[in-house]
């Protein structure tokens, strides 16, 4: 480890796609060298699709440490990550979201889609009701996340949510803007 103060592990979300586009996989692959490079921990959802697989697969020579959290329709398929130090079988998502969280001390939202969103609210709710203090870091790559960003400061700005959502999540735009949000942290 290095002698900063950043994270040490990572929650993952993100797209388990393979038709997106390749900008998508570039930037996750540095990411997952980064983190690697860093001797961090990774802990995502275990699959051995998309962006999830692309950063593991960087992440792995690199010389990082790679949990993965597979629910159990994952592993009936057949789709779990060849990647994996340390594999936590869960039953369903919901125990997915839970070990995640449990085992990670800040999460970072690659573009994803529902299960990606999903993740991100459950960590936002939990957050805002004292569960934990874990933040979310939106990689807002290519401007994926602008609308949602908006539609979180338009629930703050009309009362929809008790308080400012952005308590709750940070952005980052680049990858050193990234970096320094994880060592920050």
């Amino acid at each position: 480890m290095n002698d900063h103060t950043e994270m040490e592990k990572i929650g993952l979300f993100c797209s388990a796609s393979g038709s997106i586009a390749p900008v998508y996989f570039e930037k996750a692959a540095e990411l997952g060298r980064w983190m690697g490079e860093q001797g961090m921990t990774l802990v995502y959802g275990g699959s051995d699709n998309g962006l999830m697989e692309c950063v593991a697969q960087a992440m792995k020579p690199a010389g990082g440490r790679i949990f993965g959290v597979v629910p159990s329709k994952l592993e009936e398929k057949g789709h779990v990550s060849t990647c994996l130090d340390v594999c936590f079988y869960t039953c369903d998502l919901s125990d997915r979201k839970e070990t995640m969280v449990r085992e990670a001390e800040v999460f970072v939202a690659l573009p994803g889609g529902i299960g990606t969103l999903d993740e991100v609210f459950t960590v936002m709710a939990a957050h805002s009701l004292g569960y934990h203090d874990k933040k979310v870091i939106f990689y807002n790559i290519d401007g994926f996340y602008d609308d949602l960003l908006a539609l979180l400061e338009r629930l703050s700005r009309t009362g929809f949510a008790r308080r400012k959502l952005d308590r709750f999540y940070e952005v980052a735009g680049t990858l050193e803007e990234l970096q320094r949000l994880l060592v920050d942290c």
